[in-house]
C-alpha cells in the first residue's frame, strides 16, 4: 500500500503501469469524488489543495469520524488519499498553493518523482464569489484571479513537459479544466467571478489551437494525441457550496445532482479520443448523453425520483467565426522578426 508522498518520494510499485492523475482542488466535495473515481477505474491518483489534516500518514485520524463528511473542513487531502488507499487504489496527498507558481512546480515535480510519469491533469481550484462589480472588493477579485485563471496558467505550464511525454490513450496526456461554456449570462450578478472562470475556458480554446497546430506542423510536440477540454454542470451538483442553502430549505436538495455524475463525465472524457474532445466546453449531462450513451440521469439525483432543475442553457452560442481559419500575418514573439512560422 503506497504512503503519502511527504513520507515517501520513491516510485509506487502499486501504481507499476497505470496512468497517473493530478487532480488539483481534490480535498472535498467534487474535486474529491473525481480523485476516488479515478482510482476505483485503475488511475494512481495524487490528490492536491491547501487542505491536509494529521500526521500526513492519514491515519491520525480517529475512526469515529472517518471517513468525514465528504463535504465538511474535515475533508482534506489526506483523508480523501486515505479512503483511496483503503478501498485498495493508490493515492498520494500533496499539498499546494495554486497561487504560488512555485509551489505548483514543486507539486509537478513530486507527483513525477513519486510515479515517474504525468498523463492527466483535472484542475478543479476556485475561489467563489457572487456579487456585484460594486461589492466586490479588488482584494477579493484579485484573489478569484490567483485561484481560478492564474492557478490553471501556472499548472498548465509545469505539467505540460510531463504530459507531452506521455504515452496515454497512444500518444500524449489530457488536462480537464474545471469551466463553464463562454456565453453572456453567466456574466451577470458575477461579473468579478466570471472573469477568471471565463478566462479559464479562454485558454482551454487556445491552448487546444496550440495542440492543433503543432499536430499540422508535425513538431512531435504534442498534437492531437493531447487533448485539453472543460467540464461544468448542467444541474446544480452536492457540494460544500450548495450546503448552506440545503440548509436555509432542505427542499432545494431535489434540484441537486451526486458529484458521480461529474465524475463519470471526465472519465468518459478521457476514454474519448483527443480529436473529439481537444477544446470542448462541456456540460457533464449533454456530454454523457452524447458519448456515453446515457439517457437516464435518475440514478444521480440526490433525491430519489426528483428532476434536478438545468442551471445551464439547452443550446449555447458557436464561438467560431466563418474566418476561423484565416490566421492572416501570424506572429510568435519567442521567434525573431521575420522567422518563417
Amino acid at each position: 500500500m503506497a504512503t503519502n508522498a511527504s513520507s515517501n518520494s520513491s516510485s509506487s510499485t502499486a501504481a507499476a503501469g497505470k496512468p497517473v492523475a493530478l487532480l488539483v482542488g481534490a480535498s472535498r466535495g467534487i474535486g474529491r469524488q473525481v480523485a476516488i473515481d479515478l482510482a476505483a477505474n485503475g488511475y494512481a491518483v495524487v490528490v492536491a489543495a491547501r487542505s491536509e489534516s494529521g500526521s500526513g500518514d492519514g491515519k491520525s485520524e480517529k475512526a469515529a469520524w472517518f471517513p468525514p463528511d465528504p463535504n465538511s473542513p474535515q475533508s482534506t487531502i489526506t483523508t480523501v488519499a486515505r479512503e483511496i488507499r483503503e478501498a485498495g487504489g493508490d493515492a498520494a496527498a500533496i499539498p499546494v498553493d495554486t497561487r504560488d507558481f512555485a509551489s505548483v512546480q514543486a507539486l509537478v515535480a513530486r507527483t513525477v518523482e513519486r510515479y515517474g510519469r504525468l498523463d492527466v491533469l483535472v484542475y478543479n481550484s476556485g475561489a467563489i464569489w457572487w456579487a456585484s462589480v460594486e461589492d466586490t472588493s479588488i482584494a477579493r477579485f484579485q484573489l478569484m484571479q490567483r485561484v481560478n485563471v492564474e492557478g490553471l496558467y501556472g499548472a498548465v505550464q509545469a505539467t505540460l513537459p510531463h504530459l507531452k511525454g506521455s504515452s496515454f490513450s497512444g500518444g500524449g496526456g489530457r488536462i480537464v479544466v474545471v469551466c463553464p461554456p463562454i456565453y453572456s449570462r453567466f456574466f451577470r450578478g458575477k461579473t468579478a467571478y466570471a472573469v477568471g472562470k471565463v478566462g479559464m475556458s479562454v485558454l482551454v480554446k487556445g491552448l487546444a489551437m496550440d495542440f492543433e497546430r503543432q499536430q499540422q506542423q508535425g513538431t512531435g510536440e504534442g498534437g492531437l494525441g493531447m487533448a485539453v477540454t472543460g467540464i461544468w454542470p448542467a444541474a446544480a451538483i452536492e457540494s460544500a457550496a450548495t450546503e448552506k442553502f440545503t440548509r436555509q430549505d432542505p427542499s432545494y436538495a431535489r434540484d441537486l445532482r451526486k458529484p458521480t455524475i461529474f465524475s463519470d463525465a471526465i472519465l468518459a472524457m478521457l476514454r474519448a479520443p483527443a480529436a473529439v474532445v481537444n477544446g470542448q466546453l462541456e456540460l457533464d449531462e449533454d456530454f454523457l448523453r452524447r458519448h456515453a450513451g446515457i439517457q437516464d440521469f435518475s440514478r444521480y439525483a440526490v433525491v430519489p425520483g426528483a428532476s434536478p432543475r438545468r442551471i445551464m442553457p439547452t443550446q449555447l452560442p458557436d464561438l467560431t467565426v466563418k474566418e476561423q481559419d484565416d490566421e492572416g500575418m501570424r506572429a510568435d514573439s519567442t521567434k525573431p522578426a521575420g522567422a518563417k512560422l
